[in-house]
């Protein structure tokens, strides 16, 4: 109230937004499994999803064969969009995000439904996720991963040591044509040896 007020002159100054204002919504379709939950809790209803199944062959022989749905259209009309957030909220597999990108504006209201190709140009413009609180626990999907993989080391390191036990030989056999690699101990147990022998004498 005490300064005056200037009129930035758009578009050739760029407004100062908040890095995470709700611009548009980019669409990342590789996490998408069209589970249209998004276009069932729109309470505008103006997402729009196409998509049709397709046959998987079994991962192993003997399986059975699966279906799943592949996307086909992903449309946002963003003439009836109210930027309430409840669709990114609802999407079970982060496949939606709001991107700070705003100038979209359009002569025919009919232009304003967006398809999926420009959606995804939008993910780019994202910003990254603000890092967590100092202290704050590790997310869940971050800490089942991570748990995951230090599994999978001990399960391989345990098989690595159970195959060096039983084929102890094998490691340290040299190729053909080769002279055997020295083993650095070999002269340390002769000495050994010798000294035995020569305390018993």
């Amino acid at each position: 109230m005490t300064r005056r007020s200037v009129t930035e002159h758009y578009p050739d100054t760029q407004p100062g937004l908040p890095p995470r204002s709700r611009g548009v919504i980019g669409l990342f379709e590789e996490n998408c499994t069209v589970c249209m939950l998004c276009a069932r809790e729109c309470p505008d209803w103006c997402i729009y999803i196409d998509s049709h199944k397709e046959t998987v062959p079994p991962a192993a022989p003997g399986g059975r064969e699966r279906s799943r749905n592949v996307l086909d259209r992903f449309a946002i009309d963003f003439a009836l969009c109210m930027y309430c957030g409840i669709c990114i909220e609802v999407c079970p597999f982060d496949a939606l995000f709001w991107s700070p990108e705003f100038e979209y504006a359009e002569t025919d209201i009919r232009e304003l439904t967006h398809e999926r190709d420009t959606l995804r140009e939008w993910m780019w413009t994202v910003p990254e996720p603000p890092p967590l609180d100092e202290g704050a626990e590790e997310a869940k999907e971050v800490a089942a991963a991570r748990k995951a993989a230090d599994k999978a080391a001990q399960v391989a390191e345990a098989d690595m040591l159970a195959a060096h036990r039983e084929h102890p030989a094998e490691e340290t056999a040299a190729p053909a044509g080769q002279p055997p690699t020295p083993d650095p101990e070999a002269g340390d147990r002769a000495a050994k040896d010798q000294d035995r022998r020569g305390g018993a004498e």
